[in-house]
């Protein structure tokens, strides 16, 4: 069951102009106050990221904010791992009950970039992961 995800006028238009922009196809798009986060489809991701990164470059100016790219994958592992990159996470995806846990490993020199400052990073995660996934958790170890 795949959540139904309500987008904002802001991130429909941001949405739509990084479509046009790149000819990648945008599954998502989260707005926060210093950046846009784009879920492209599975694939698309050079597309999007344009030659040299001229295409983020682009999208950044017209924005003026930060922007991050995630490919999107129908397994929810890959996801979540897709959203950390570059950094390398294993992910397992775990059911307990009526909930589904993500479970991420990491070394522990980069624990802290993967949970971020004030949580942001991992909040972002779970944000997508709930989403995409229907996923209700993710737990760093």
């Amino acid at each position: 069951m795949v959540m139904e995800m309500k987008l904002s006028s802001e991130e429909i238009r941001y949405l739509t102009l990084f479509e046009n922009l790149t000819g990648a196809s945008v599954k998502d798009c989260l707005v926060y106050d210093d950046k846009v986060i784009f879920v492209v489809k599975k694939g698309d991701m050079g597309l999007a990221i344009g030659k040299g990164g001229i295409n983020v470059d682009r999208a950044r100016e017209l924005i003026g904010k930060k922007i991050e790219i995630i490919e999107h994958s129908d397994d929810p592992g890959e996801f979540i791992s897709n959203i950390f990159k570059p950094i390398k996470v294993s992910v397992k995806i775990l059911e307990k009950g009526n909930s589904k846990i993500a479970q991420i490993s990491v070394s522990p020199d980069l624990k802290g970039i993967v949970i971020g400052k004030g949580g942001k990073n991992i909040n972002k995660a779970k944000e997508l992961a709930k989403r995409h996934h229907n996923i209700d958790e993710i737990v760093v170890r």
